[in-house]
């Protein structure tokens, strides 16, 4: 039996967006069991005067209290999410260390006041706090909302985060040691986290599959006659420059897609004159089956550093559950997908890699790609996560059984 009356997630990104995010995902599916409160991204006085002055989508309303910033999210699975907008925070991440951990207070203090009372409306007396990679708030979190355990879900490494190492770095030791649990979404994070808390678990990225399942399904009703290579989602320091120029170059013939935000500006800088790349705006998730629907394979051209190898990808089991044969580098481990993905080191191994993808029209291979898609969909992730829970003391009693669909 669970000890918890509710599930508050401390997130680290807005519920809303263009992309799919891990932390929302899990969050959807684990509603059809649970009661979920998201505390959504905590906006600072520096977002809501770009929000006012149009430079970013900021919910300038909510923040200001002139309209509700508790709304309830129903999803397509028929789950109900809370989310809600939390105060205005002070921007002191730029500071350092000791004015920023005096006024950090100042910026919980905010919060967890806002958050009791949202508590009391949603009768939620007793929860299970998921904080999701936000160590810098979830330390002095601790024990203020009459919780039975927190859960760290660690989906990327602080200490490279260009924006969050400074004081991420700091604080996520002394959380790690006094959570409850930590759930990380790659093996190799999961063996860093691990040697300083014990009880830390994986549970791997996963994937929307009733939606990019949907590619598959339009692909007969948009034939096309041009072959393209897709990049789905952000195009940062991560993407092997030189490796893509390469295969831009020795492969004229072959359209090479971007679709989503671009972070670096050397990629369009020397991309953009090259007549077979294509750079598409972001689109919300709902919009991306057509596009997948209309590429011929997939990358994942990342390089290969201390970064990338704690990552695993959202994107592949997205293009999976298309159908589309995948080629990308050997940045972490992909053991799971031997066999299925195509691994290249080189520049000129990764060109020959896209080029057999490209041929293979395989019907038994599509079939095994969306097969092991369908396996690793976020409905999986939530029943592992579940699972991982069941074996914190705190949040379930000792003769609990686990939950079934």
């Amino acid at each position: 039996m669970n000890n918890f009356d509710s599930i508050i997630c401390v997130g680290q990104t807005p519920w809303e967006g263009d992309f799919q995010k891990a932390v929302v995902q899990l969050m959807t599916e684990m509603a059809v069991r649970h009661r979920i409160l998201y505390v959504d991204y905590q906006y600072t006085v520096k977002d809501w005067v770009m929000g006012v002055t149009g430079q970013r989508d900021v919910p300038v309303r909510e923040l200001m209290r002139l309209s509700n910033p508790l709304t309830k999210k129903v999803s397509e699975n028929g789950s109900e999410v809370y989310v809600w907008t939390p105060p205005l925070m002070l921007p002191i991440n730029w500071l350092s260390a000791k004015p920023h951990d005096l006024l950090v207070e100042w910026n919980i203090n905010r919060l967890v006041a806002g958050l009791r009372r949202v508590m009391r409306q949603l009768n939620m007396t007793r929860p299970l706090v998921i904080n999701g990679l936000n160590p810098v708030f979830g330390l002095p979190m601790l024990k203020r909302l009459n919780e039975c355990a927190t859960v760290y879900y660690c989906f990327d490494e602080i200490t490279i985060i260009k924006w969050m190492n400074r004081h991420g770095s700091r604080y996520e030791p002394a959380y790690l040691r006094q959570v409850d649990a930590v759930v990380t979404t790659s093996e190799t994070l999961r063996q860093s986290k691990s040697s300083v808390q014990p009880n830390t678990f994986c549970v791997k990225n996963g994937v929307n599959f009733d939606l990019f399942n949907q590619a598959q399904q339009l692909v007969d009703s948009q034939p096309t006659t041009k072959q393209v290579v897709g990049y789905l989602g952000t195009a940062d320091d991560r993407i092997d420059l030189d490796l893509v120029e390469f295969c831009v170059q020795t492969m004229p013939d072959v359209t090479f897609q971007f679709v989503g935000e671009v972070h670096e500006p050397a990629i369009t800088q020397r991309l953009s004159n090259y007549p077979n790349v294509v750079f598409t705006p972001p689109r919300q998730p709902a919009d991306l089956p057509p596009l997948l629907a209309g590429m011929s394979a997939a990358m994942i051209p990342f390089v290969c550093n201390d970064h990338t190898y704690t990552i695993y990808p959202l994107k592949i089991n997205e293009y999976l559950a298309a159908g589309l044969p995948v080629v990308s580098t050997p940045f972490s481990l992909l053991n799971d997908f031997d066999g299925v993905v195509e691994l290249a080191a080189t520049k000129t191994e990764f060109s020959q890699a896209l080029r057999k993808a490209l041929a293979d029209t395989s019907a038994n291979k599509v079939a095994h790609r969306i097969a092991m898609a369908r396996n690793n969909s976020w409905k999986k992730r939530a029943d592992e996560f579940e699972a991982v829970i069941h074996q914190i003391p705190a949040a379930f009693t000792p003769d609990s059984v686990t939950a079934t669909r």
